[in-house]
């Protein structure tokens, strides 16, 4: 990864909460350092056999709106962390010896901005992020990426019982339409597609922002976030 901040999971400090704001430090509003998440938009997911669903992406501005938020966080002085997802050793898509465990070419990570590996579905379990959120005196969070209801979801959670004050920027993250449980495993797109028991990408967006708003995180579109 070059000159990046990689940390990689086995080697992950124990999780540190969030502490009060103490350090000199870019600030959003009056006391609050914030830090941009952006989890798991890596090319391995247009590559893996399940994600032949990427042509089903719900939000095809995704990788557009992740990059004005990373741009607005880098103009204000606020940390940016990406967040990677690996199965190192399974010889699939997203084992890290296959090249496909890297952000997209979109989106380029400064030199400076911490990379993170994961092996859980949120951001912190598997990762020392809650110290470097710590580190830098960060008490918010902001989350995009992939996917709406499962990294970018599950992240937030977490964020919001260590303490920090999360907004979920909705229309920065995406997802995919959801097979019933007990539709087969070869399942082809159009057959995905055609059953009448899959919950819609929209659907998913829609249960996702119900679930956090309110409880877990703030949930707000892109422009709204950046204020216009």
């Amino acid at each position: 990864m070059g000159n990046h901040h990689l940390i990689e999971p086995a080697t992950a400090p124990a999780l540190l909460p969030p502490t009060p704001l103490t350090i000199e430090g870019p600030t959003f509003g009056l006391a609050v350092v914030l830090a941009m998440i952006v989890l798991h938009v890596i090319t391995g997911l247009a590559v893996s056999q399940f994600y032949l669903l990427w042509r089903t992406l719900h939000n095809p501005a995704l990788i557009a709106n992740v990059a004005r938020l990373v741009e607005a966080a880098r103009t204000a002085g606020e940390m940016v962390v990406w967040v990677l997802y690996a199965e190192a050793g399974s010889g699939g898509e997203f084992d890290p010896v296959n090249g496909h465990v890297r952000v997209v070419g979109e989106l380029e990570p400064a030199k400076e901005e911490p990379l993170v590996t994961k092996t859980s579905h949120n951001a912190f379990t598997t990762t020392n992020l809650g110290q470097i959120l710590t580190s830098a005196g960060v008490n918010a969070v902001a989350v995009c990426g992939l996917r709406t209801e499962q990294c970018v979801e599950t992240t937030a959670r977490v964020a919001s019982d260590f303490g920090y004050d999360v907004t979920f920027v909705t229309d920065a993250t995406g997802t995919f339409p959801i097979p019933h449980w007990d539709a087969p495993a070869d399942q082809t797109v159009e057959e995905l597609l055609a059953d009448p028991r899959t919950l819609s990408a929209a659907e998913v967006v829609r249960r996702t922002e119900y679930a956090l708003a309110g409880r877990f995180a703030a949930v707000r579109g892109t422009a709204d976030y950046l204020g216009g």
